[in-house]
């Protein structure tokens, strides 16, 4: 993979929407990666009739998915849930290399309909307590692995924050970005759409060094993983000084952020990894699902003419099978 200064890279031609772009910065050795999400993100959340505040915490979720899964190799697979006692009950997002994202929420119309009113729409509210679920699958003959961190009335970020702390004790900093966005114009793609984006830095941990004075043991395995890192610190610092809309805006390149963050430390992009929105149903697909029911159970699906439609809770695809095609 080649790796280049983001001030040597010449202007992205077009959009400089979905994708994942890795970088490293050159002073520091920190790890990051920067999403930007525009007709991925509008696909999926315009595919469902979801109100606002439940959109934006969809729309972090998938941004947040596409930051974690995309260092995953080819045949590789990152699902991220979460439970709660809030309004969501159930928030899924799914990314499949090479960049297929998708996701759905399960919501109580009615309570989030009264926290809107209330103007109590925040993460928080609509997550409440409960866990988040982090599954890895590798690909290939690799197993997969789960991490589980509890939702403690935050937002996701907060969560994903502890599962890198508590999980993989690596210091990470993490911002997500979501909003409707208006294009004019008379053309197709005139009127609101909406756009998401996060960045995501992470400490890399140093493979030696020597101790410094009256350094303890613990002193020195602090420095070295993070926690008493200038480097990382400052790095962290940096990257939290990002605005949200900065992360969203499209007449801004994530290379020309990454400058305007990282200028002084210096900092290196690998190629875009490209993202964009595909759900996994298929006709054959709901046909086969639809094979492992019970005789019984398929009567109580049909339909006054016989026939039974299934709707994929992911894209909002209808199929319509006929009385003649359920078996």
């Amino acid at each position: 993979m080649t790796e280049r200064s983001a001030a040597e890279l010449p202007a992205r031609r077009g959009s400089p929407d979905d994708i994942v772009l890795p970088f490293a910065t050159i002073r520091s050795r920190v790890a990051g990666r920067i999403v930007r999400l525009g007709a991925a993100a509008d696909t999926i959340l315009s595919a469902h009739d979801y109100p606002e505040s439940v959109s934006e915490l969809l729309g972090e979720a998938t941004a947040l998915t596409a930051l974690l899964g995309a260092p995953l190799k080819d045949g590789g697979r990152l699902i991220l849930q979460t439970k709660g006692d809030g309004p969501v009950k159930f928030l899924v997002a799914h990314y499949d290399t090479p960049g297929a994202l998708r996701g759905y929420v399960s919501f109580d119309k009615d309570t989030v309909a009264e926290l809107a009113k209330a103007g109590r729409t925040g993460t928080a509210k609509l997550l409440g307590e409960g866990r988040m679920a982090m599954t890895i699958d590798p690909g290939g003959t690799q197993s997969s692995y789960q991490g589980i961190v509890a939702l403690e009335g935050g937002s996701l970020t907060d969560a994903a924050h502890a599962y890198f702390r508590q999980s993989e004790q690596l210091p990470t900093l993490i911002r997500l970005a979501v909003a409707r966005h208006f294009v004019g114009g008379s053309g197709p793609d005139a009127g609101w759409h909406w756009r998401a984006g996060g960045l995501i830095v992470q400490h890399v941990p140093s493979l030696g060094g020597d101790p410094k004075p009256d350094e303890t043991a613990e002193e020195r395995d602090a420095r070295l993983h993070g926690d008493d890192d200038e480097d990382w610190r400052r790095v962290a610092i940096l990257a939290a000084t990002v605005e949200p809309h900065e992360l969203i805006d499209p007449t801004l390149s994530p290379e020309r952020l990454l400058l305007r963050l990282f200028h002084e430390e210096g900092v290196r992009v690998s190629p875009a990894l490209e993202v964009a929105a595909k759900c996994r149903c298929s006709r054959e697909r709901i046909h086969g699902f639809l094979k492992g029911f019970s005789e019984t159970d398929i009567a109580e699906m049909r339909e006054p003419d016989g026939g039974i439609s299934v709707t994929c809770e992911f894209c909002s695809t209808k199929y319509r099978f006929a009385d003649d095609q359920i078996r």
